[in-house]
């Protein structure tokens, strides 16, 4: 069964009407609207700190937002754990030539695991990696 990962530059831009990837955020999201959707708690995390000082509107706006992907059954967001933190600082690690963030390691290292190949993101990061890259 076809899943995408969902990193915060997804999630901020389907929120964000002002982001430059709000309309592609909209429409992948229409075009995969029967597609099993993985995200993060850190991915969260990243999304509510790209809001925190954007003024009372936008924070409030992304908690309620966050609470909704939260509740979402076609949306998987997986826990964050020890292990996962090890995991993502063991690549954060190896790979000294890069400029991945540990949340992007984490993600990395989870879709790995779970087999997936197509993100959500305009991070190159993620192509470097391999993966696929949908907006």
């Amino acid at each position: 069964m076809r899943r995408v990962f969902a990193d915060a530059h997804y999630w901020v831009a389907i929120l964000n009407d002002q982001d430059q990837s709000h309309a592609a955020a909209q429409a992948m999201s229409q075009a995969l609207q029967s597609v099993p959707i993985m995200t993060t708690e850190e991915v969260l995390i990243e999304v509510l700190a790209f809001f925190c000082e954007r003024g009372e509107y936008l924070r409030q706006s992304a908690a309620v937002f966050v609470e909704s992907i939260l509740s979402n059954p076609g949306v998987e967001v997986r826990h964050q754990s020890h292990q996962s933190f090890l995991d993502g600082i063991a690549l954060y690690k190896a790979r000294p030539d890069k400029e991945y963030s540990l949340t992007d390691c984490i993600s990395m290292n989870l879709m790995r695991q779970e087999g997936i190949t197509e993100i959500l993101t305009h991070d190159d990061h993620f192509r470097q990696e391999g993966f696929t890259i949908l907006l």
